[in-house]
């Protein structure tokens, strides 16, 4: 069957996945998890690498995605996963041309997974660090794991990575002070800081709007360091901005000051099979259960359209009509 584009109600073109690989995660990070209590996915219930494949091969057959990323939980921490990435790494776009394949992770492991994962056919890595600071990343994260992050970005850049972020979740009165020094970072060591909106994803549900810095704000403070010049955005998530001295870029995700749902063109498989049109869905579309069932690819490719049949137009953060996701980031895949 030739591939169509899936387009939404909103007459988005959906063309990139998230996979989540798994609920479990090393760390505690505060703005996604709780410290303790966490409830794991039994183990039948996570799909398979056969199941996750199929489920990818049909969005990039049938519907032309052009992009896949790897996300959790922790996606390290899912046994044999360079298995994974080679299966996705043979899907090919309709010009013959390998699917731009991707991970987040918070590095923890990766010093001894980022050659092994590389050589399976994984291009691009997004390492999560919201400090430098080793008491705040602990404070954070519930875990003392700096030092095993920074190697990780390391062994990163001894792998060869075609690209290398930096996720920087920006908290107000927690680490919104270290733009300039993660600048600093990325411009010596040649990966870009990506700062995020602190969203309310948190499993605790404390999050409230004093806590946002906005990325403009952010931006700013870079910028009269280190003078920077916006790029074309397109339909990618951060906007980007090249240092004028040419040395690297930076990228900011404004997702809940300025929403970029206008353009968005991702729909999220949870571990357990559940596919989501929105991060902050409060709905979801069981594909597991049509994985399972013996139905055929045109069962599932149906499953896809007709969920993404239901993608609205936008979340709708600080406004009245918003309502909160049941689940935590953890849960859903970042």
């Amino acid at each position: 069957m030739s591939s169509a584009p899936l387009i939404d109600p909103f007459g988005r073109r959906v063309r990139d996945l998230r996979i989540s690989v798994t609920d479990r995660c090393n760390f505690r990070c505060d703005y996604c998890m709780p410290a303790e209590g966490m409830k794991w996915l039994p183990r039948d219930q996570v799909l398979t690498f056969e199941e996750i494949a199929r489920v990818a091969a049909v969005c990039v057959g049938r519907f032309g995605f052009e992009g896949i990323r790897i996300t959790g939980g922790e996606p390290t921490v899912r046994a044999h996963l360079p298995v994974l990435v080679g299966m996705l790494a043979e899907l090919r776009t309709a010009e013959g041309q390998p699917v731009d394949l991707a991970m987040t992770t918070n590095g923890a492991t990766l010093a001894l997974l980022a050659e092994d994962l590389r050589r399976a056919g994984l291009r691009r890595l997004n390492i999560s660090c919201d400090s430098l600071r080793e008491d705040r990343f602990a404070a954070m994260t519930r875990r003392n794991q700096l030092g095993r992050v920074l190697e990780g970005i390391q062994a990163a850049k001894a792998a060869g990575y075609d690209q290398l972020k930096l996720n920087v979740v920006t908290v107000r009165g927690v680490n919104d002070d270290e733009a300039v020094d993660f600048a600093t970072f990325g411009r010596e060591q040649g990966v870009q800081p990506r700062f995020i909106e602190f969203m309310p994803l948190d499993a605790g549900g404390t999050w409230d709007r004093s806590k946002v810095v906005p990325a403009s704000e952010t931006v700013a403070a870079i910028d009269a360091v280190y003078p920077l010049q916006a790029l074309p955005q397109g339909s990618a998530p951060a906007q980007r901005y090249r240092y004028r001295d040419g040395r690297g870029e930076v990228g900011a995700i404004a997702s809940v000051t300025q929403p970029f749902c206008g353009s968005c063109d991702r729909i999220r498989l949870t571990a357990e099979g559940q596919l989501r049109t929105c991060l902050f869905s409060t709905t979801e579309h069981d594909l597991r259960a049509v994985l399972r069932d013996g139905s055929d690819d045109d069962r599932l490719a149906g499953a896809i359209a007709a969920a993404v049949g239901t993608k609205w137009a936008g979340h709708s953060i600080g406004r009245s009509t918003f309502v909160r996701p049941l689940r935590g980031m953890s849960q859903i895949g970042g």
